[in-house]
């Protein structure tokens, strides 16, 4: 399990030299992809899971869009909330039209105590679009284990988590990592990009 958790962390920090190159190539208008790390594989998979509403979800349900993915827990102290709190603002940014093509999600780590009630109040002060996801802790390691998420638990009940977000296509394969000091206007101009680079392969 600790071997397990190791290989996770290295894979994240190699993640994260991919991601800063993708956020600098973002800023000279070159697509994040160019900049990824050769032979690391995309990140993301199916899943089937519960929302904040109690009604069952999968990856399907979100294709056509771009999925925003954030993992955190309701009990998160800080950096939950900053995440989601930016995502609302990166929604606010772009505008209506391109926020309808965005599949916020908030996938927790702590399907034990997560439930789509306790999922509900958390989301419920930011974003409407947000959607809160819990499920079997099976199904739940299944999607860490899919984004490559490590999750550990602290002696005081709070959990070490990875805070990168992901966004997917409208296809569901993997765009681009989001680092966790990224802005809501940095969020913003990937979602912008993604969404428009859709609609022009559609037309």
């Amino acid at each position: 399990m600790l071997r397990a958790m190791r290989v996770s962390v290295i894979l994240l920090a190699l993640s994260a030299g991919s991601d800063a190159l993708a956020h600098d190539a973002t800023h000279h208008g070159v697509e994040p992809d160019a900049a990824a790390i050769p032979g690391l594989p995309g990140f993301g998979g199916p899943f089937s899971l519960v929302d904040q509403a109690g009604h069952p979800r999968t990856d399907a349900d979100f294709r056509g869009k771009l999925m925003l993915v954030t993992f955190g827990y309701v009990d998160c102290p800080d950096i939950c909330p900053l995440d989601l709190q930016k995502v609302t603002e990166a929604l606010d940014k772009v505008g209506p039209a391109i926020a309808a093509r965005v599949a916020p999600l908030f996938i927790t780590v702590d399907p034990k105590h997560d439930t789509p009630e306790r999922l509900a109040d958390f989301v419920k002060p930011f974003s409407p679009a947000i959607i809160g996801l819990t499920g079997r802790a099976d199904r739940i390691a299944d999607v860490a284990k899919a984004y490559r998420i490590h999750a550990l638990v602290e002696p005081d009940g709070t959990i070490e988590h990875s805070d990168f977000q992901y966004l997917m296509g409208p296809d569901g394969k993997f765009l681009t990592l989001i680092r966790p000091d990224a802005t809501a206007d940095v969020i913003a101009g990937l979602l912008d990009k993604y969404a428009k680079a859709a609609l022009s392969e559609r037309s």
